[in-house]
């Protein structure tokens, strides 16, 4: 797709509705699907090493776990993730649809706005929080280069400043560019984005090895021990897999554009346990150097990469870290609300339309104001969060245990009553009556205090609470019909 292309309609002779049909939201032919074991591959590159999971990483060493034990919580995360991901990109391969679409299996025509705009609004709210965080890393760049610049970033217009407005209204606007282009152009940019991150990192992380000595600290002065020390690696994981609980379930988007099942089992083996555990050894190099240093334990690679004395390897690293989040975002936070925007306007937004309003509302809530406000970060996001594993529940246990991967692809765009996923007026009642005890019972244990021993857990709690919830209510009469799109189906990106 290329940004002067307008392809919100198509012509197609099946029976399908046009608010519920159009090019973005179509099945993509199997022939000419271009995303290889690579691709996949590269969105975990870049997805893994963002600068917010480093953060949280480190984050373990501070709390007392030892490298060894960062090493055991990623090691026991990366089989979950491999195994969630696997289940929800094979998906997207069989059906060729994205999450919106896919979300009216369990759901129903109209009922998949539910899960789709839940997952928009998330993202949204992520999308506008990770430009921010880059933009900051280009202001201080730009500080660093040209110190005549301090004078722009000390006055406040909203909460930020000329020089922070500056900086993320490029950002945002480069976003914009990427994405107008659609995912081919995604793809791209993931393509060239991922070895440079790997390179800088692994660089960094030598470098700092060096400046060690040759050796790093294997823990704080105080680590974690015996039950205490595997409580924390286990709701360390636990939590790893929830960062994740926005992937698991629009992974589809992705992969629907997959060559084979096998690009996505290769891709995510490399992409998840292996670069894993590399992410995993990178933390440990640079939290323990710096601990061995001088006894502090840094809260992101962006305080390291101040650190660095040349202004040239300063300038390139800083520029990498940025390419890194702008690739985080648009793979996590940007095609999601595109495509759940395209579902709720289809006869008015195309994917580059979409991208243009999902910006914009990434704009206005000035996310600088939501990161720096702990009581909505962990509040109004941790909430929205938790409702994340129990839709996730809902789609997994009604296409793996009841369909057993039986879709009947052309019935998802039909308004037709007699449609397969048509139910009652286009919502399944006995897949939000499964999701929403379970959402509710999630968002308790994740943000109510008394239950913070296990708050860790609450994606988990609530995505098997929707799937057996379901698996017990779902109806096993109705007939179930195993048709492909490929009558409809357009061609992959």
């Amino acid at each position: 797709m290329t940004a002067l292309d307008d392809r919100s309609t198509v012509e197609t002779g099946a029976a399908v509705s046009t608010g519920l049909y159009t090019y973005d939201l179509a099945p993509t032919k199997r022939e000419g699907r271009r995303w290889g074991a690579y691709n996949v591959f590269t969105l975990w590159a870049n997805d893994v090493h963002s600068l917010g999971n480093y953060a949280f990483a480190i984050g373990l060493f501070a709390l007392g776990l030892s490298v060894w034990g960062i090493l055991a919580a990623f090691a026991i995360a990366s089989v979950l993730l491999h195994l969630l991901l696997t289940l929800s990109g094979f998906m997207g391969h069989k059906t060729g649809v994205p999450f919106p679409v896919m979300s009216r299996i369990a759901f129903g025509i109209n009922g998949a706005k539910i899960p789709a705009a839940v997952r928009g609004v998330v993202a949204i709210a992520w999308f506008g929080i990770q430009t921010y965080l880059a933009a900051v890393v280009l202001s201080a760049l730009l500080v660093a280069m040209f110190p005549g610049l301090h004078s722009l970033d000390t006055n406040s217009l909203l909460g930020q400043s000329t020089l922070g407005w500056i900086t993320f209204l490029v950002l945002w606007a480069l976003q914009v560019v990427i994405a107008s282009y659609g995912m081919q152009m995604i793809r791209r940019y993931m393509a060239f984005a991922a070895p440079t991150t790997l390179i800088t990192m692994c660089a960094l992380a030598v470098w700092m090895f060096i400046r060690a000595d040759g050796s790093i600290s294997m823990s704080i002065d105080s680590p974690l021990t015996g039950g205490a020390m595997w409580l924390q690696v286990l709701q360390a994981a636990a939590l790893w897999v929830v960062i994740y609980g926005t992937f698991v379930l629009n992974f589809c988007d992705f992969t629907r554009s997959a060559r084979s099942r096998t690009s996505i089992v290769r891709g995510n083996v490399v992409g998840i346990p292996v670069n894993m555990l590399f992410f995993a050894v990178i933390v440990a190099v640079l939290s323990g150097a710096q601990f061995k240093l001088d006894g502090q334990v840094i809260t992101s690679p962006t305080d390291i990469v101040r650190t660095i004395p040349n202004m040239f390897l300063l300038a390139a690293a800083s520029l990498a870290l940025i390419a890194l989040t702008v690739a985080v975002n648009l793979m996590a936070n940007f095609v999601a609300p595109i495509y759940a925007l395209v579902n709720l306007f289809p006869r008015r937004l195309n994917f580059r339309r979409a991208a243009v309003v999902s910006a914009v509302l990434g704009l206005v809530i000035t996310p600088w104001n939501l990161y720096n406000s702990p009581v909505v970060v962990n509040y109004f996001l941790g909430g929205l969060g938790a409702l994340l594993g129990p839709l996730f529940g809902v789609i997994m246990a009604d296409y793996w245990l009841l369909r057993k991967s039986r879709v009947n692809v052309p019935d998802l765009y039909t308004e037709d009553a007699q449609g397969e996923y048509h139910y009652r007026r286009g919502y399944n009642p006995r897949a939000v009556a499964a999701f929403v005890p379970s959402a509710a019972i999630a968002v308790v244990v994740a943000l109510v205090p008394a239950f913070h021993a296990v708050a860790g857990f609450s994606w988990f709690i609530g995505a098997i609470l929707a799937a057996v919830l379901y698996a017990v209510i779902a109806d096993r009469a109705a007939p179930i019909r195993d048709v492909d799109g490929e009558s409809i189906a357009v061609d992959a990106e």
